[in-house]
């Protein structure tokens, strides 16, 4: 059972900075694609904006309702998510799910920044929030790529 002082840890004053600073922070005006994902479990939402050109991220925006750690991650996800691909991000998203789920590594730079989460392990119930924006934002690079080559 987690303590007050193992969560006070797990929201950690990296976490914090991160959630305070999340870049994108802003819907587009013409995206190519949009999709909002949300958590049952803890109500937390994300709203993510694309745009691809040559395959990869051209522009990002997005909309963030979510707890601390949820925010973190949108923030790490908007860090890197300009000129990255479908494969990188997808890649990204799912090296997230087994560092959350599996212990496994850290996802590789540019996505890096995830290793601030590796205290959420314990938390299963906060993984869906901070998996909610790199799971939009590959569901979004998707749809544009198949509505770009319709």
């Amino acid at each position: 059972m987690a303590t007050d002082t193992d969560l006070i840890k797990l929201y950690s004053g990296r976490i914090l900075e991160l959630a305070a600073d999340i870049p994108h922070l802003s819907r587009l005006d013409s995206p190519m694609a949009t999709i909002k994902k949300r958590s049952p479990l803890c109500g937390s939402a994300v709203t993510v904006d694309v745009c691809v050109e040559d395959g990869r991220v051209s522009a990002f925006g997005q909309d963030v309702k979510a707890c601390a750690l949820g925010q973190a991650a949108a923030s790490v996800t908007g860090n890197a998510v300009i000129g990255r691909n479908l494969s990188e991000l997808v890649q990204a998203r799912d090296a997230l799910r087994a560092m959350l789920k599996e212990n496994g590594p850290v996802p590789a730079a540019p996505f890096d920044g995830f290793e601030v989460l590796i205290p959420a392990r314990d938390y299963k119930n906060r993984h869906a929030s901070i998996l909610l924006c790199i799971e939009a934002t590959c569901d979004a690079v998707e749809q544009a790529l198949q509505s770009h080559c319709a």
